[in-house]
Order: structure tokens, then C-alpha cells, then sequence
């Protein structure tokens, strides 16, 4: 298992013990050696679960520290770049997958699961084309391989709950109806993904997945939060020309400065969620399509939000969040 402490993968490892497997989970190093394990993560001395901690992005480790010359069934990953920056992405998204493949291949594992991006379907970011040129690579491996491509996640669409519950208002671009996703649960994403290695529907597939539901716009999350909330609702648009000259001016002075270009591609991140669908493209019309989105689980983002409001949970924000 790769990618085993991030909030997926947390939900993943969860999945595969609760399913009867035994799941070895190659996790990295802090700087001061220690592991980098947090308290949300699996109790090491759970039954079924072994942490091993190396470096995935050093093909020698993976050999040494994490296959260690046995045998496995399986690899899954729900590995991404932290950032999305292009160093960060072809580093991660491209290079450790390809070097986790290479070993798999050589260690006699036939079945390759991967967490992949529903926005990879038009892709105009660093993160996306590594991503992409991945999934080319595993397609042609010869292994068995599942490719699930989410929706949004519940944890990027919750940045806002706080705010609003301060008596702020909610952010939106446009009128808040240019964008609508199908998003899923950690919980139910994690279902999905452990159920592929055993589901031969799923194999040697590409699967586009969404959560409970209708499509959800922005303008439909910030409306359900101030109803429960029993406030009128508040909203304040952002004009995307803003986000379009922020990322002309740090493109600009990104050609000098490193630093600078990964903030300008950090920007377009922003930009692009803010602006494209997260449901699967039509490829007849080249419109994106709720009936064409899959959807799987029992968990709604409502849902999610209910117990949000009432602090029953907190969760991380994720890296892609535009607010």
C-alpha cells in the first residue's frame, strides 16, 4: 500500500483489514528519522497491518525497505503530490509510480490498483499530465490494473463551513452554478477501491466514480449550510478576471524565480477547479454530464456538513482546496 497516510489512504488501509487482507503499508520518514505516522492514523499493532518506512521516490528503498523480496497479490496506491506543483507532480504522481511498477512487475505481483483524478480527462496542469502519462504506463504493464478516477472529495468542499459559521459569507465564482461534482466520502471511496481487487467488472478498467446523489454546485453547498444554519443566505462572488491577471503577473515573474512559477501553477490549480466539472466529459459533446458520473456508497457531503456544523468531526484541508 502506498500513499497509506493520507486521508484516503488511511480510509483504504481501514477497507482492505476490515476485508480480511494483510496490508503492508511502505511509508516514509520524517527528517529526524522518526515515521511519518499521525494519531489519525491505523494502530501499528492492528491485526493485518504492517508499516515498513523508507523513501518511495528511491527505487532502492522500495526493493530493500519495502518489498524485501516477498511475495504480494497486489499494490495500491492512493499516492498523489502534496502540491500539484510540476516538480512535485512528475517527482510523485509520475516517477515513484513508474519505480513502484517496475518493482512490482520484477517481484511477480500481478494486479495494480491506482487513485487517479477525475479532472485528468482534460488536462491542462503539470499534476494531470503526470498523472496521465502513468496511467498510459500501467495500461501497457500487462498486469491487472484498476484506475479509479474520483470525484471531488468531501474535505475540499468544507473550507468554507467554518466561515459560514462565523457569520461570513460564501465564496463563489460567478454565480456559483458554473461548476457541479458528484462528491464522495473518504468511506465510500475507500469501499470502492478495496472492492477491485476482487471485482473483475473493475479490472483492467479506467473508472470515473461519484459519491451519493445529485450533482452539487457551490451555489447549492453555501444555500444548504445557511438553511441549517437558519441565516439568509450571504454569498460573495469573486470575479475570475482577478484569479486570471493574479496568475498572469506570477507566471511573469515566475520565469525568474522557481519559487514564483509554483505559486503561478498553484493559481492555476485554483483556477481550474473554480472553473471545471468535476463529472465525467461527454466525449460526443464536450460537456460534462451528471448522468454519465457513476456513483457509489451510502454518504452524502450534506451529510457531512450536518455533523460538521454540530463538531461531531474535523478533517485536514486538502492542498487543492481553492478556498
Amino acid at each position: 500500500m502506498l500513499g497509506a497516510t493520507g486521508t484516503i489512504g488511511r480510509a483504504t488501509v481501514r477497507a482492505l483489514r476490515d476485508r480480511g487482507y494483510h496490508i503492508v503499508c511502505f511509508v516514509r520518514l520524517q527528517r529526524d528519522g522518526s515515521p511519518h505516522l499521525s494519531n489519525h492514523d491505523t494502530q501499528r499493532d492492528d491485526a493485518g497491518i504492517e508499516y515498513r518506512f523508507g523513501d518511495v521516490t528511491d527505487i532502492n528503498s522500495l526493493v530493500r525497505d519495502g518489498f524485501r523480496g516477498e511475495q504480494f497479490d497486489c499494490v495500491v496506491s492512493c499516492l498523489a503530490s502534496r502540491t500539484g506543483a510540476p516538480r512535485d507532480a512528475w517527482a510523485i504522481d509520475y516517477e515513484a509510480h513508474s519505480q513502484a511498477l517496475r518493482v512490482a512487475k520484477e517481484a511477480g505481483v500481478k494486479q495494480f490498483i491506482m487513485l487517479s483524478a477525475l479532472c485528468v480527462q482534460k488536462p491542462r496542469l503539470a499534476f494531470q499530465e503526470a498523472k496521465l502519462a502513468f496511467e498510459k504506463e500501467l495500461i501497457e504493464s500487462g498486469l491487472i490494473y484498476s484506475i479509479i478516477r474520483p470525484t471531488a472529495f468531501f474535505k475540499s468542499l468544507s473550507g468554507q463551513v467554518e466561515r459560514v459559521k462565523q457569520g461570513k459569507s460564501f465564496l463563489i465564482f460567478g454565480d456559483g452554478r458554473l461548476t457541479a461534482c458528484k462528491p464522495i466520502s473518504d468511506r465510500d471511496l475507500a469501499d470502492y477501491i478495496a472492492g477491485c481487487l476482487e471485482d473483475e467488472t473493475r479490472w483492467n478498467r479506467i473508472l470515473p466514480i461519484g459519491g451519493l446523489g445529485p450533482a452539487i454546485t457551490p451555489r447549492d453547498q453555501g444555500d444548504y449550510l445557511f438553511s441549517r444554519l437558519n441565516r439568509a443566505p450571504k454569498f460573495k462572488s469573486v470575479p475570475l478576471a482577478l484569479m486570471t491577471l493574479i496568475i498572469g503577473v506570477l507566471s511573469l515573474i515566475g520565469r525568474l524565480n522557481r519559487g514564483i512559477a509554483e505559486k503561478a501553477e498553484l493559481a492555476r490549480i485554483g483556477y481550474y477547479y473554480a472553473t471545471e466539472s468535476m463529472l465525467v466529459l461527454n466525449p460526443e459533446t464536450g460537456r460534462y454530464n451528471e448522468a454519465l458520473t457513476p456513483s457509489t456508497g451510502n454518504d452524502t457531503l450534506f451529510d457531512h456538513y450536518d455533523r460538521l456544523l454540530a463538531d461531531e468531526i474535523q478533517h485536514e484541508r486538502g492542498d487543492h482546496s481553492v478556498f
